[in-house]
């Protein structure tokens, strides 16, 4: 008996992992719109997964070498003068090409025929080796940059120093994100990302992803202050514009009331249109 409720509990949890995002109706708020209802507490905190501490490779590589994250990588290096100082980069590549989720903001590649390192969304795949695991800037015997790379995303610890050798700016990230975001994912080995809030200073800054159980993007929009601001995009499953909503463009500008600007049925057909609706009334 006891066996068969804790699987019991364990089938409520799992169909708990469906992403809601609801249709239009007149009893419906904008902010119930662009919401993920939770029945079990799955957003986590990126901070107990950092161990920033911890080199990441350490053990790896008394096992084997350039070995990141469990995938095997090769060595790569680039050198640039400037003036009669030389600044040499030290990194690793994906030994084969990975497309950027497509959420990526940043993505970060050595461009094989101009022989540097580029951080672009424009990707010659055939000159792309995508950056994964150490990553070092040097200049003669001092590091200006250190960090981490997860198939061409930033992760975990990254800092900056200046030629004196003085920190300039410390950062955490999580594969892209930046660390002190929310997660939600819809499975407990974490492979398929469901939510991203993200977080800066205790509040909601920066943009805020949903995703469909099969990848593609649910909803979009970006947050400041806490504050939902300027457009928020929905979409169907497969890609497909769902709907647009209009928050105002600066937070904490409550004379400003948020509305639907246009709507499309699974079709791509437009269904609403906020200025034609004005137009009619006229």
């Amino acid at each position: 008996m006891k066996s068969n409720t804790i699987f019991k509990g364990i089938l409520f949890c799992c169909s708990s992992f469906l992403l809601v995002v609801p249709s239009v109706s007149q009893e419906e708020s904008l902010d119930d719109i662009f919401k993920v209802d939770y029945d079990t507490p799955l957003t986590l905190d990126l901070a107990e997964e950092e161990e920033a501490k911890i080199d990441p490779a350490a053990k790896e590589k008394k096992v084997k070498r350039n070995v990141f994250f469990g995938i095997k990588t090769k060595k790569g290096f680039t050198r640039s003068k400037y003036g009669r100082d030389v600044v040499i980069e030290l990194f690793h590549v994906l030994k084969k090409y990975e497309n950027p989720p497509e959420y990526a903001r940043d993505f970060y590649w050595y461009d094989t025929k101009k022989k540097k390192l580029v951080n672009s969304l424009r990707i010659d795949q055939d000159a792309a080796k995508v950056l994964h695991g150490s990553y070092k800037k040097m200049l003669g015997e001092i590091v200006l940059e250190e960090g981490w790379f997860y198939k061409g995303m930033k992760h975990r610890r990254w800092v900056r120093f200046n030629r004196h050798d003085i920190l300039q700016e410390k950062k955490y990230w999580w594969k892209g994100w930046p660390q002190e975001s929310k997660l939600a994912y819809y499975d407990f080995n974490k492979t398929k990302l469901r939510e991203v809030v993200p977080v800066h200073y205790e509040e909601r800054n920066g943009d805020y992803w949903a995703f469909h159980k099969d990848g593609s993007i649910a909803v979009f929009g970006e947050y400041k202050f806490d504050h939902k601001v300027g457009l928020w995009r929905e979409y169907y499953d497969g890609r497909r514009i769902k709907r647009e909503v209009i928050y105002p463009k600066e937070p904490f500008d409550f004379k400003f009331t948020p509305y639907i600007s246009r709507e499309w049925d699974r079709k791509g057909s437009l269904i609403y249109d906020s200025k034609k609706s004005l137009r009619g009334r006229k």
